[in-house]
């Protein structure tokens, strides 16, 4: 990953699951980057305007506003170079499997990290209050710096508040907040978002998931649709998506192999179903992440 010179940054060469840049300015120049992680993305934006651009749609950059790029998901971020131009940014990068079970026992901030690294998110941008951001942020970010042996607690540590302050005070989502949902429906919502994961790879069956899990088909559809504000079958489309990106980028997979194992389906409305997700083909994708980690 790039690290910029900024305020406060911090990235461990040898964990690559982590990166963050701390209030990093950009001056005067000319800022583009058009790339993809494998890590949940979360940019803040402090200062500047210019332009974010995520797989087809195009969003205003301002101070005050925080993007959330999920894993894989293409995006351009520009800020026009003139003269006292001010860009400045914290961007956290990070992979959720490093963090899900150290959310073990906090099931309700487990699943909102599922719900941004894997969920339809109506808009990738957010608005957040800086004084509040700071109030969270600024301790933390010294002790991650600072931390020597003991980096991976503390980073750990930073990432459960921050997770914790955008839950309560920017995603603010009504099925999301402690208040809306108990914590059966949570476990409810965890269940079956697990069941996805490990059956994607197949047909997708509506009453094949709700009978292993001893519920009713009506009951499954009607939560996961309040919960996620998506529907199973555009749930289980968008992670097979996500699979395909992961293996269009590390792999040399033809597209007839990946639309296979991403659960069966065919070449052609493999393509059509990816490019309406992404913009693009399969091949313009993986051309197009392979030129930018060049």
């Amino acid at each position: 990953m790039d690290v910029l010179t900024g305020h406060i940054e911090h990235v461990d060469p040898g964990h690559s699951s982590f990166f963050l840049a701390y209030r990093d300015k950009w001056l005067d120049d000319h800022f583009l980057k058009f790339h993809a992680h494998q890590g949940l993305e979360l940019l803040f934006i402090h200062e500047g305007d210019g332009l974010v651009e995520v797989e087809g749609a195009s969003y205003e950059l301002e101070g005050g506003s925080l993007f959330c790029f999920q894993p894989y998901q293409l995006h351009k971020v520009e800020v026009p170079g003139r003269r006292d131009t001010r860009y400045v940014r914290t961007n956290l990068t990070f992979d959720p499997r490093y963090l899900e079970p150290f959310l073990e026992p906090y099931p309700k901030l487990q699943a909102f990290l599922r719900f941004l690294s894997k969920g339809a998110l109506t808009s990738p941008k957010f608005t957040f209050t800086e004084s509040q951001l700071t109030g969270v942020m600024e301790s933390h970010v010294q002790a991650v710096t600072e931390a020597g042996e003991d980096q991976e607690e503390a980073r750990i540590l930073f990432l459960i508040s921050l997770l914790r302050h955008l839950q309560l005070a920017v995603i603010t989502y009504e099925e999301l907040s402690p208040e809306g949902w108990s914590v059966k429906k949570t476990a409810h919502i965890e269940s079956i978002m697990d069941w996805i994961e490990s059956h994607f790879r197949q047909p997708f069956s509506l009453e094949l998931l709700a009978g292993e899990l001893h519920l009713s088909s009506y009951y499954v559809s009607h939560l996961f649709k309040q919960y996620t504000g998506v529907t199973l079958t555009d749930y289980v489309t968008a992670r097979r998506i996500r699979e395909a990106c992961v293996l269009l980028a590390n792999s040399g997979k033809p597209v007839q192999r990946i639309a296979h194992e991403i659960g069966r389906l065919s070449p052609p409305y493999f393509c059509k179903l990816f490019k309406k997700h992404k913009g693009m083909t399969p091949l313009d994708y993986r051309s197009a992440l392979h030129h930018t980690a060049k």
